[in-house]
């Protein structure tokens, strides 16, 4: 390939590695999510050879500049390099590492083909990773409060303060999923759900972003609030989160 050719098929773009899996004998498959091309799926050539240098760069969770090149049916990556390597520090501790994964297994469902909010999504993933490489927060809220937020940039946001149905204003007592969020008591459906006062609270705190709230919010209120994302997640996303299972929750 000519240079000129090479120059009019590349193109560079900041990513987040979202998963990959093998290829052939020393070929790999790489997901991404990049903030203009959404999601791309990528061959790294000769990536599983011991003298590759790529090998360590494209793993789950790092934050890369990769180029690529148009290919047929998928791109192909010409050159990567490592901008933050958060895959090193999530894999060292469990309940981080986990998170992560449940984490970019929902990017990738909510980007499979939503092009649109790909940027919002790409930033939006990008804080969560570098918060949980961080460490200074409990991962289980980083992860709920991304779900929470990711289904609200794909158009599903829910509402935990004014009533899903009418509109009014809480605080309410009821939850119900497929409304998506709480709802009055005039309006509450069967099979709606009567969580505690506290959950209900963390849950608008996650679904904002005010960690002063949610860091605060007793275990229980954790947990139950964990189980209603869980549900609102796979009612949207009408398939199960797998990467879920492997959480721990406190």
């Amino acid at each position: 390939m000519s240079r000129s050719s090479f120059a009019a098929k590349s193109y560079r773009t900041p990513a987040l590695v979202l998963r990959t899996h093998k290829l052939g004998e020393a070929d790999r498959i790489v997901v991404m999510l990049t903030p203009e091309h959404g999601q791309v799926r990528a061959v790294a050539k000769g990536v599983r050879r011991t003298s590759s240098k790529l090998g360590a760069t494209l793993e789950p969770f790092m934050f890369v500049d990769v180029q690529l090149v148009h290919g047929r049916t998928l791109e192909i990556v010409a050159q990567a390099q490592l901008r933050a390597p958060y895959g090193q520090a999530l894999a060292a501790d469990y309940a981080r590492y986990t998170s992560a994964h449940a984490m970019a297994e929902t990017a990738e469902r909510l980007t499979e083909t939503d092009g649109e909010s790909s940027a919002a999504q790409f930033r939006l993933l990008h804080g969560a990773m570098a918060a949980l490489a961080r460490g200074d927060t409990d991962p289980g809220l980083l992860l709920d409060s991304y779900l929470l937020r990711a289904l609200a940039t794909a158009g599903w946001a829910p509402s935990f303060t004014d009533c899903v149905r009418c509109g009014a204003p809480g605080p309410h007592t009821a939850v119900n999923i497929p409304l998506g969020g709480v709802v009055c008591h005039d309006c509450r459906p069967a099979g709606s759900q009567s969580p505690a006062p506290e959950t209900i609270d963390l849950l608008a705190a996650l679904l904002s972003g005010d960690w002063a709230r949610a860091n605060g919010s007793p275990a229980a209120a954790r947990r139950e609030a964990a189980g209603i994302v869980t549900g609102y997640l796979q009612w949207h996303l009408e398939r199960v989160v797998k990467s879920l299972k492997h959480v721990e929750r406190a």
